[in-house]
């Protein structure tokens, strides 16, 4: 079997998810799903960044152990499996001695075998918000453009690692297509960024700042630094320093999704460390934006931050990932906000999908049995089932779900069309007409579910379940509304 290894970044265990962090959980868990329909043996990683001094500090305030803390939140990030219908093969945290740090610690002794690592005393500009080290170029008025704070001056001996020897390498991978990133404009970023010139970065901090990490192999003053330990967790999940053979297997990841604010991690110093690894790149970075609220940005001092458990409980699973993946762009920054979700949700899943499905299911039963014969089929309709099938698989090739669901609508509205011009409920048309005409509906309708499995996998199941194309017969149940109507 083809295989396909898919990655979402592990978000920061500071506190509890919020929506902003779902999108990169549905989008990686479809593309995943997908592949399994077509027979692809699949690895789904995701997982938790549980070191660092943000997650050390706030554990105090709390008056908790930093390893008490990342437990409560990493077990609340596992709970989102259940919630949003995640079919996730792994979830990795970088505490776990025994997964991860082998592979944390093999990837060092590789980049120092390199002659990649280095210790020097180094004084710069640092943001606590992103846990790392700046420069002036990469500050707006004098203030980190992700946090809105002013970075501090530190003066510190850490080892540092020689990304500025890359970039000539890198944009050369990026340019052949070896490196794919998604979209054309992150690319450019990072194009733009190597152009630039390429800094080496701090790898490690010295354990008088910071205990709460895994520490540097034959240097016990200092800890590794968050990005050699988290970007490793790629690695170290599939087996690498612990299982040689299982990680042969499934290395390199064939697409990895993140959000815009780490793209210089993942499409700079993630791929320089596996080259300095000699270990292969990563096929296709999936870059996409940021969720907002009302236009504004997420945040606890606004008041605005929304769990997923609450859309869950109030919308329902399929409802919430069919929002995200319809209405958000799959690469630009999208907005939340309750009237514009009622307002997709009514006119697409109640109106559109339930209605369509109300409609045939009711038709089909008070008519009875339906010949399974596929001399019925109707050519337009045959065609119209192919070329949503190929539009839908290219347009996740490109990452283009909104677009791969609009197709999967043009069905139902199809369907709608054909159901209004035969009038199968017209008792003066003969039976046989009307048995053809219903055929030819429930081959869209199970199309419809065939389709929809990787989107919205629950409403998916229903609709397939209503009867088998394996019956010589047909013989179709009804089914209470799969979406309410919302006021």
């Amino acid at each position: 079997m083809e295989k396909f290894y898919i990655t979402t970044t592990i978000p920061y265990m500071n506190g509890r998810l919020h929506i902003g962090h779902t999108l990169e959980f549905i989008q990686a868990d479809v593309l995943a799903r997908f592949a399994r329909a077509q027979q692809k043996e699949v690895f789904f990683l995701t997982g938790s960044d549980e070191h660092g001094l943000k997650i050390a500090q706030t554990a105090a305030q709390l008056g908790l152990s930093p390893k008490k803390f990342v437990d409560e939140n990493s077990r609340l990030a596992r709970n989102l499996k259940k919630v949003l219908n995640l079919s996730w093969d792994s979830f990795i945290r970088t505490t776990d001695k025994k997964r991860h740090w082998p592979g944390v610690f093999k990837i060092w002794q590789e980049l120092k075998n390199s002659g990649d690592l280095y210790k020097k005393i180094y004084r710069g500009l640092y943001c606590s918000g992103c846990e790392a080290f700046v420069t002036e170029k990469d500050l707006v008025n004098g203030r980190c453009a992700l946090h809105q704070k002013e970075p501090e001056l530190i003066e510190e001996e850490n080892y540092f690692f020689r990304l500025s020897v890359y970039g000539k390498t890198l944009r050369a991978k990026i340019e052949s297509g070896e490196f794919q990133i998604f979209p054309s404009e992150r690319a450019n970023e990072i194009l733009a960024l190597i152009d630039k010139g390429l800094e080496d970065v701090s790898f490690s901090r010295p354990k008088s700042k910071l205990r709460w990490g895994i520490p540097v192999p034959d240097d016990d003053s200092q800890v590794i630094y968050v990005w050699a330990d988290a970007l490793s967790n790629y690695l170290s999940a599939i087996g690498y320093g612990r299982n040689e053979e299982e990680f042969e297997k499934w290395w390199p990841a064939d697409v990895q999704v993140l959000g815009k604010d780490v793209l210089r991690f993942h499409a700079a110093i993630w791929p320089a460390m596996l080259l300095s690894a000699k270990l292969s790149l990563p096929k296709k970075l999936l870059v996409h934006g940021f969720i907002n609220i009302e236009g504004q940005k997420i945040s606890k001092s606004l008041g605005n931050v929304i769990y997923p458990e609450e859309l869950v409980e109030k919308y329902g699973t399929d409802a919430v990932r069919y929002y995200f993946l319809r209405e958000i762009s799959p690469f630009e920054d999208g907005d939340f906000s309750d009237l514009r979700f009622k307002e997709r949700y009514n006119a697409d899943l109640a109106k559109g999908l339930g209605n369509f499905v109300s409609r045939i299911t009711t038709l089909a039963a008070s008519f009875g049995k339906i010949k399974n014969d596929f001399s019925f089929l109707e050519l337009f309709i045959e065609q119209k089932i192919k070329s949503a099938q190929k539009n839908i698989a290219e347009s996740l090739e490109k990452f283009e779900f909104n677009n791969a669901l609009a197709e999967i609508w043009s069905l139902i509205s199809l369907g709608d069309q054909y159901i209004n011009q035969q009038k199968p409920w017209d008792q003066t048309e003969t039976l046989a007409k009307r048995e053809k005409t219903l055929f030819n509906l429930l081959i869209l309708l199970n199309a419809v579910g065939v389709f929809l499995t990787p989107f919205l996998p629950q409403t998916a199941k229903i609709i397939t379940s209503l009867f088998s194309l394996k019956s010589k017969f047909l013989k179709v149940r009804k089914v209470p509304p799969l979406f309410l109507r919302l006021k």
